[in-house]
């Protein structure tokens, strides 16, 4: 008898989620050598990620709360990386 598994989630946190969206609406990026998040600082690409946001949000997440975690996430990311000398990467 064939048995199937329910398939798992891509994505299994509300932050993991956020991340995604924020690296797709090209407002953060990764330090190449150390690989941590830095801001874009691009206001265009924060609101499309606030808009995807809006839009699509995760289940059982509103488009209110979906919204608040993307501007959380990006107030919690800086646009240096903190192993970088002087932040240059």
């Amino acid at each position: 008898m064939l048995m199937t598994k329910e398939r798992r989630p891509a994505i299994r946190t509300l932050r993991g989620w956020v991340v995604g969206v924020l690296q797709e609406a090209g407002a953060i990026h990764e330090c190449e050598e150390h690989g941590w998040a830095k801001d874009k600082a691009d206001p265009h690409a924060r609101e499309r990620a606030a808009d995807f946001a809006r839009r699509e949000p995760p289940t059982g997440v509103s488009p209110a709360d979906a919204v608040a975690e993307v501007r959380q996430e990006l107030d919690s990311i800086g646009d240096t990386c903190p192993e970088c000398p002087d932040g240059d990467c």
